[in-house]
């Protein structure tokens, strides 16, 4: 039988095990119940009873696991979700399920089946964990995956941000177990994509501004969601990037900005940075925005006329501002803290 993978001990809520097929019922249903309304087959031999939610990402990475051998672990983006990653949901850019990755390791072999997709390449002895009773690889070993198997390198930076969005790998952690794979397929994307990475992106969408902007000016040194304050250390606004020489600030205005309140208060910002002499260029979602994006940071960059000495702003935080620009910063604060400076960074 090609089904092995038992998960007597799951323990997620609302999360139901698959079970398989048990002549006394007690462990399963038998095969005259399996074959009636009660029980719904999710897998060859596996069920679970008909009112399970299978709509649940969660649920349908449970699923698509229980088929393979004992020793198999949920990786890649399913890894992560079950972790808490907020930006790995399950779909792709066009709403669709994506296949559920399963590491089998180098020792086992399987059948594929749909929805899942196999990793047959060797695991290192630390890098499967347990979440909730579920066999999931290690956040650097879902990253790094998914980096090296991506389809060019800004989607490659996109997972590694995203995972350090919610503070679960480094890059200095990536760094160091990139170097453990030794020359696997993909590891130059993986590493060109920690070397451009950055702890503090807070969106799929800034990553990709972030990349537009590096790439067509490659000298300039830009970060990621840095307050700016003026010279009493009072919060003026925290843009998406800033290029702190230029005083160039970009922002992504997507469609949660479309509302007059949003907008309202995106023209109030902007009229503030004048003020302070900062420019902001926005860029939209839609064909052509890209090219249009890069033609208003050329003229930006064009009036810009940095004056560091004169600036009524500055990025140095006064005392009671509590940094969260990395990961480490962010896993020291406190649960209080973390719902006080952290809860703006939430996906909606």
């Amino acid at each position: 039988m090609l089904g092995c993978m038992d998960l007597p001990h799951l323990s997620r809520d609302g999360i139901v095990a698959p079970v398989r097929v048990d002549p006394t019922g007690l462990r399963g249903p038998t095969r005259g119940q399996a074959r009636g309304p009660r029980w719904t087959r999710v897998a060859p031999w596996y069920y679970v009873p008909s009112c399970t939610d299978r709509n649940r990402t969660d649920q349908r990475i449970v699923e698509a696991l229980v088929p393979f051998p004992e020793g198999s672990a949920v990786t890649g983006w399913a890894g992560l979700h079950l972790m808490g990653a907020h930006w790995f949901d399950g779909y792709g850019a066009d709403g669709r399920p994506l296949d559920v990755q399963v590491a089998l390791g180098h020792q086992q072999t399987a059948r594929p089946r749909s929805g899942a997709h196999l990793m047959e390449e060797w695991l290192f002895d630390d890098d499967v964990t347990w979440v909730d009773g579920i066999p999931v690889t290690v956040p650097n070993r879902s990253v790094t995956h998914l980096a090296r198997t991506a389809r060019n390198d800004l989607e490659a930076t996109r997972y590694v941000d995203m995972a350090a969005y919610d503070d679960l790998v480094t890059l200095a952690g990536l760094t160091r177990y990139a170097a453990r794979l030794g020359p696997r397929p993909g590891t130059r994307r993986l590493k060109r994509a920690i070397e451009h990475g950055d702890e503090n992106a807070w969106s799929p969408t800034e990553v990709t501004t972030r990349l537009l902007w590096k790439g067509a000016f490659p000298r300039r040194h830009l970060v990621c969601n840095a307050p700016i304050f003026d010279r009493a250390g009072n919060h003026l606004f925290t843009p998406d990037l800033l290029d702190v020489e230029a005083a160039i600030a970009g922002e992504y205005n997507g469609d949660d900005h479309a509302s007059r309140r949003t907008r309202s208060r995106d023209l109030t910002r902007d009229d503030l940075a004048r003020r302070h002499g900062i420019e902001v260029v926005s860029t939209l979602a839609g064909a052509g925005e890209r090219e249009l994006f890069v033609q208003r940071l050329r003229g930006a960059y064009e009036r810009a006329a940095p004056n560091t000495d004169s600036r009524s702003w500055t990025l140095e935080l006064p005392g009671w501002w509590v940094d969260t620009s990395t990961v480490a910063a962010r896993l020291a604060l406190t649960p209080y803290q973390r719902e006080q400076w952290l809860r703006h960074r939430r996906r909606i």
